[in-house]
């Protein structure tokens, strides 16, 4: 069966780590059909849409997406993108690798944060001169989806460790329901699982990150958590994400376009070639999924590596490294 993967670049070094991946993906040989569509701010200065309805139609119509970066307009590319792909859950594994000087080295935690509504549900209203407001929106529908997700998950992949994030004590009413939607569903598994306050959680995380396994999020919470680990295991440029809805799929590196090396050359292409063997394990291509992660490790463990890791190699050596050792 072939599948159609859907390539957007976007801006910034996402024109340069896609490619990687894309090359990575084709060297594996898999019975996959690339089709690249454009978005990002060059093709809004050009065109007036950040994300014309050629490239929505493209994602809509692949069996999944490989989305690299936007700049300036990144809102008005990604999440209509997840919008598209109907993902309500987003998957951000950050972990530590051999050979990497790691603020934390038995860093491996999973956040699984809610996609869809939050505080980037995009209600924001100018009620009077120097007063703006944000519209919250929680309901126990996506709460009880993604709280689900996050113990499948936990189950399918080995973590015993499952962490409902909120702040409940402040949000009383929206993170009171995300709470109570995820418990009920915990406590209808017979699953294990402990509760933290997002802010706490943050504290506890740089200090004992091995104590975390899986970590459920309402939105704004899983994109700050998710970020403040990729500090722990090197950078943004280690962490791949999956948006995952019931039939499509958007895969993309944590990292944005990194304006100030974009066209250097030497931007880390290993969190979009992570993102593309999430993108192996959700079509169902597992042993080449583990492929790429342990062709990654090895090449993150002994080198070559890119400055952002201490190294002076290259994209196009990391990639090659990176297919070698496949």
């Amino acid at each position: 069966m072939t599948h159609q993967i859907a390539v957007i670049p976007g801006d910034g070094i996402g024109q340069e780590v896609t490619p990687a991946a894309v090359d990575v993906l084709e060297a594996l040989s898999p019975d996959f059909e690339f089709v690249e569509g454009d978005a990002g701010d060059a093709v809004k200065a050009e065109t007036g849409e950040a994300l014309p309805q050629d490239t929505r139609d493209i994602a809509a119509n692949s069996d999944a997406t490989l989305f690299g970066a936007a700049g300036e307009t990144a809102a008005d590319v990604i999440l209509p993108l997840r919008d598209v792909v109907g993902s309500f859950a987003n998957v951000r594994p950050a972990v530590s690798y051999p050979g990497l000087d790691a603020v934390q080295p038995d860093t491996d935690i999973v956040f699984i944060r809610e996609n869809t509504e939050g505080v980037y549900s995009g209600i924001e209203s100018e009620i009077a001169d120097g007063v703006t407001t944000l519209t919250r929106v929680v309901t126990e529908d996506a709460s009880r989806d993604i709280a689900e997700f996050g113990f499948d998950y936990a189950a399918a992949n080995g973590y015993d460790d499952v962490t409902v994030a909120h702040k409940a004590n402040v949000m009383r009413e929206t993170d009171g329901l995300f709470l109570e939607t995820a418990e009920a569903v915990a406590e209808g598994r017979d699953a294990a699982y402990d509760t933290a306050l997002m802010d706490a959680l943050a504290m506890h995380l740089v200090m004992h990150p091995e104590e975390y396994g899986v970590v459920i999020c309402p939105n704004l919470a899983g994109d700050m958590l998710s970020d403040l680990a990729a500090g722990l295991v090197g950078g943004l440029g280690l962490l791949p994400s999956a948006n995952v809805g019931s039939e499509n799929a958007l895969f993309e590196p944590v990292h944005g376009s990194a304006p100030d090396i974009a066209g250097k050359g030497i931007a880390n292409p290993s969190a979009m070639i992570l993102s593309a063997a999430m993108l192996l394990d959700h079509l169902g291509y597992g042993d080449e999924a583990d492929r790429v992660r342990a062709a990654v490790e090895g090449v993150l463990d002994e080198g070559p590596r890119t400055p952002d890791l201490g190294g002076d190699a290259t994209t196009s050596d990391v990639t090659e490294a990176v297919i070698d050792r496949l």
